[in-house]
């Protein structure tokens, strides 16, 4: 191991230790270079790769290391996949390595931007550290740097909505004490319900749609928050409208939590969507017709925000 991959490897334990010992802060969406990880992150990620996703992320201002690991995580299982490509061949679509580079991608990464030592002479895709580094510099060039367009760069990554919603929400579940934003603490039934739309990303947005349980292709926006909260043991009425109108209401004034529905529309004239928060300014929702269940900001620009409810306190 060389000595950067020995100090890397240092803060790692450093990080665990301190995980362990139970010190938190408060965190921004996805943390930053010192965030220590969530039991979900120190449980899943091998700490080689824990390392590198940390010391990658710094070579980006604005990159969060828990979005380069979820790539790592969706696109590898870090390293892990035993399927053809991630460590010799290549995938159905020519990608290659633990983090899924197409040759001539990699290629253009590691000739605008030196790789630091530690991994392949040359750089392979093959290899974790110099993967990790590239899919760092990729991503920033792509909008990451200094956070202008993390969407944007994660869509350059893979061009699928659900892939981005994926690795929105997976950063979250490693972000420590941040996964879901640094808001007040959720309750065990927000927990259960954000649970549930987590793993429903990348389905099919659907008029009237209930779910597969309902042998329905997806959701519609109601459908998807009646059944997050379903899934907890928490019965809502079907309709957006009708689910605002049972509140309980969350006062203005007040912060939301985790778990939170926020709904869009007139309260005296029709609530036409709903969102379930996820903490850090984001909700899972069933945007509209032709987009996939995703991760977004749950406010926008030009939104006609009109309040949220917290069904879990009921």
């Amino acid at each position: 191991m060389g000595k950067i991959g020995a100090v890397v490897l240092a803060a790692v334990v450093l990080i665990v230790a301190l995980a362990a010992a139970g010190t938190g802060a408060m965190l921004s969406a996805f943390g930053n270079a010192d965030t220590q990880p969530s039991r979900a992150a120190l449980n899943d990620i091998p700490s080689e790769y824990l390392g590198l996703y940390m010391h990658a992320a710094t070579t980006c201002p604005g990159l969060e290391w828990p979005v380069l690991a979820a790539v790592g995580k969706t696109e590898s299982n870090h390293g892990r996949s035993a399927l053809p490509g991630v460590r010799s061949g290549v995938n159905h679509a020519g990608a290659r390595g633990p983090m899924q580079f197409l040759l001539p991608t990699f290629q253009n990464v590691i000739a605008r931007h030196r790789l630091p030592k530690g991994g392949a002479t040359p750089p392979s895709p093959y290899s974790a550290h110099d993967a990790v580094f590239a899919a760092a510099a990729y991503l920033c060039d792509s909008g990451a740097r200094d956070g202008r367009d993390l969407t944007g760069a994660l869509y350059s990554y893979n061009h699928a909505d659900w892939y981005v919603s994926q690795i929105l929400a997976q950063a979250q579940a490693y972000s420590g004490s941040a996964a879901f934003g640094a808001d007040a603490a959720p309750a065990s039934a927000a927990l259960q319900a954000i649970n549930y739309a987590q793993g429903q990303l990348g389905l099919p947005y659907e008029w009237g749609g209930d779910g597969p349980g309902a042998s329905d292709a997806g959701f519609d926006c109601s459908g998807l928050t009646k059944a997050a909260y379903s899934a907890a043991g928490i019965p809502l009425p079907r309709t957006a409208q009708e689910q605002f109108d049972a509140g309980p209401s969350v006062p203005p004034e007040q912060p939301l939590k985790s778990g939170d529905l926020v709904f869009y529309g007139d309260p005296s004239s029709g609530i036409h969507h709903v969102g379930l928060y996820i903490g850090g300014g984001m909700m899972i929702d069933a945007p509209r017709p032709g987009k996939a269940i995703r991760v977004e900001p749950y406010r926008y620009q030009g939104d006609d925000y009109a309040g949220a409810t917290r069904p879990a306190s009921s």
